[in-house]
């Protein structure tokens, strides 16, 4: 996910909620976490963890910190992260190098590291969340506090994210600022707990439908089980062959959109994906502004 918003919008504040709206580690996880913690000597007292990792890095990180690497091959924060969240502030700030090495974890769900002396695997099956501004400034759609380099200069910062890596983030969030009134208003009626209530619900239909299979979620599902699982009802079919063809959604942008959608009928409880899940998957994989389609 990633969120595009102004300072001071609350993009930070909301990723580090995502840990607690996920299900509690299970023992199986919970083991491939720890083990991944102790490889980097970041087990205290050598329990195992509990509590689903959430990792956020400084953007001028390097290939190795986040990948891993170094003499002893150690993992990095991609695998320090594995079955949790790895948060990445200021998105076009991170070096251009950085980003891209996180194409093939995000893709395959493992960081491979390779060096002269040791050729590692680590697990890195991660949520990532990044946060960025619109622009440098942070204020491209507000004219009264906006650079006098609109829209260009928004254009420039976004397009620091190259088209590989912003093909792989299924959904693409706009954080508005929030005003002096909205700090007014009571608090939302569904809290945190029934939001929580309401994932495990769609996690444990996904962990019944691939009892047995390879996949544990539908993050994971491909091919003929993503297929199955996933297939459209006729309408939403035709609505992602048009959409397709209009945004020019690549074979990756297609399977993405069908697994947000089965994530999304998951959620409300529905056996079948039907159209109104495939417009609302759409819906999140905007293209950037400036971006040619």
């Amino acid at each position: 996910m990633l969120m595009i918003g102004p300072p001071g919008s609350g993009k930070s504040m909301l990723a580090a909620r995502l840990p607690g709206l996920m299900p509690p580690l299970d023992p199986a996880e919970a083991l491939e976490v720890s083990m991944i913690h102790s490889v980097a000597g970041q087990l205290a007292g050598g329990r195992l963890l509990r509590r689903r990792p959430f990792r956020d890095p400084h953007h001028s990180a390097s290939v190795p910190s986040l990948v891993g690497g170094g003499m002893r091959a150690r993992p990095g924060e991609v695998s320090l992260a594995h079955n949790g969240v790895l948060f990445l502030d200021e998105l076009p700030e991170f070096q251009r190098g950085a980003l891209e090495a996180l194409r093939q974890p995000l893709e395959s769900g493992r960081a491979v590291v390779a060096r002269a002396n040791a050729h590692v695997t680590y697990p890195a099956r991660i949520q990532l969340v990044a946060a960025m501004n619109p622009c440098r400034c942070g204020h491209l759609g507000d004219a009264a506090l906006a650079c006098n380099k609109a829209p260009k200069c928004g254009q420039d910062y976004q397009s620091r994210i190259s088209g590989p890596l912003f093909d792989r983030i299924d959904l693409h969030v706009e954080v508005p600022a929030v005003s002096p009134a909205d700090l007014s208003l009571p608090p939302s009626a569904e809290g945190s707990a029934e939001i929580a209530a309401r994932v495990a619900a769609a996690r444990a239909i996904q962990a019944e439908r691939y009892r047995g299979l390879a996949p544990r979620s539908n993050a994971e599902a491909d091919g003929e089980v993503l297929e199955k699982a996933a297939s459209p009802d006729e309408p939403g079919r035709r609505l992602l062959a048009e959409a397709a063809e209009r945004m020019r959604l690549s074979a990756r942008g297609w399977h993405r959109v069908l697994r947000v959608a089965r994530t999304l009928a998951d959620l409300e409880g529905s056996s079948a994906v039907r159209r109104l899940h495939v417009a609302e998957a759409l819906s999140y994989r905007r293209l950037m502004p400036g971006r040619n389609g």
